[in-house]
């Protein structure tokens, strides 16, 4: 029979270890974000710095009856599927062409860490640059190909679309690391069988690695989406919302409503209700990887 009193024994060790991590995170963690929420719920401003009267949830109810609110919303939403979208799809195909590599494999994951490495705002300062619609040098190039220069970030059409595009210029390595570590994880042994049953290349793919390689993609399309709904920097520095509001994500929303518009509490109540869509969204994705097991 099991000894249940060295199970406990076990158990309130594992906790002694963990106690101080614990700890750490509620202090760096916990903290800040309990006192953000008092702010939330308080009537404080950049004008007014104090936290009385409280006002309850009057900042969400004035921040969700803002029409800006959900635009920014709608941007964010289209923002994020689009970014993680090419940054799997993209980053899968990167992964796949490199189990394939047997040479100077390690010389080409280090160039592929070379934008993750970067900062953010060094990225948004380079690509502001490169397209520059006078002089940058992607509407250069395209003049000596005889083709009219384009308006990358002052368009509304255009100027999502090319966040998106730097987006996942960065960020698609991080996505490269992970999936191939999960492909290199794999057993040998489906694909041997399905070889020997006559499956070619792309019902392996389809039915033996991306099965197995689902938890690994599932922990990379949710901690992509997380930074996706977080992203700040790239348009505080290449858009500041523009042109217009057709790049203004729920992050910068809540920033101009703290800091613009001196409504510290409404930005706060702003911030945590994205930080509500992205805890629904996580939480929906894993139930829906769940049920499919």
């Amino acid at each position: 029979m099991p000894d249940y009193s060295i199970s406990r024994a076990r158990r309130r060790l594992g906790r002694l270890f963990a106690a101080p991590g614990l700890a750490l995170l509620t202090i760096t963690m916990g903290l800040p974000l309990g006192y953000a929420l008092v702010i939330s719920l308080s009537n404080m401003t950049l004008i007014r710095p104090r936290l009385s009267p409280f006002q309850g949830l009057e900042n969400y109810i004035e921040v969700l009856t803002d029409p800006m609110f959900w635009s920014s919303l709608g941007v964010t939403l289209r923002f994020s599927a689009a970014a993680v979208i090419g940054e799997f799809v993209v980053g899968l195909a990167i992964a796949l062409l490199l189990t394939k590599v047997v040479r100077m494999r390690a010389v080409y994951f280090a160039i592929l860490t070379l934008p993750m490495a970067m900062s953010p705002v060094a990225v948004a300062l380079i690509w502001k640059m490169l397209l520059q619609p006078n002089l940058g040098i992607v509407n250069t190039t395209l003049g000596q190909l005889g083709i009219a220069p384009v308006d990358w970030l002052g368009s509304p059409d255009l100027a999502l679309s090319t966040l998106v595009f730097v987006e996942i210029w960065q960020q698609t390595s991080f996505v490269v690391l992970l999936l191939s570590a999960g492909l290199a994880s794999l057993p040998r042994e489906p694909f041997e069988a399905a070889e020997v049953d006559g499956a070619g290349p792309v019902a392996q793919f389809w039915y033996i690695t991306l099965p197995m390689l689902r938890p690994v993609a599932a922990i990379a399309i949710v901690i992509q989406l997380i930074n996706e709904f977080r992203t700040y920097d790239l348009v505080y520095v290449m858009t500041k919302g523009g042109p217009g509001i057709s790049t203004e994500l729920l992050s910068f929303y809540a920033y101009k409503r703290a800091f613009q518009g001196l409504a510290i509490n409404e930005g706060n109540a702003a911030a945590f209700l994205l930080l509500m869509v992205v805890l629904a969204i996580t939480v929906v994705f894993f139930w829906i990887l769940e049920r499919r097991r």
